[in-house]
């Protein structure tokens, strides 16, 4: 099961906000293609860790790759619909702001308009 690349790499390497290792989705992200890259690499053989001596065998890889992947996959997805709905939202409030000052300047030209007329 792939991770679906989230769009975060892209943007955090310019990003104004932070730096790309104080995102912790980013760092979510990155274990994620780090675990589907050891399991792919580690194909019927066991995968040793570091706090038990029993290796994890077929049973447990394929418990990480049925559960874990998909769990991380579907949290990445979440965090892209909070993105989303946080990015219209600012779009919304800029959009607003902007129609606001355009709205004060042309009552403030229709003030002055009117003043000439006089």
């Amino acid at each position: 099961m792939a991770i679906k690349s989230t769009g975060f790499s892209a943007a955090a390497a310019a990003s104004p906000y932070c730096r790309p290792e104080e995102d912790p989705f980013l760092l979510l992200e990155s274990c994620g293609k780090t675990i589907e890259s050891i399991l792919r690499g580690h194909a019927g053989r066991p995968l040793r860790r570091t706090w038990i001596d029993r290796p994890y065998g077929e049973e447990e890889i394929s418990r990480l790759e049925e559960e874990v992947l998909p769990a991380i996959q579907q949290c990445l997805a979440r965090i892209d619909e909070i993105d989303s709905a946080l990015e219209t939202e600012a779009e919304l409030s800029y959009r607003q702001q902007v129609e606001a000052e355009a709205s004060l300047r042309r009552g403030g030209l229709q003030r002055s308009g009117s003043r000439a007329a006089v």
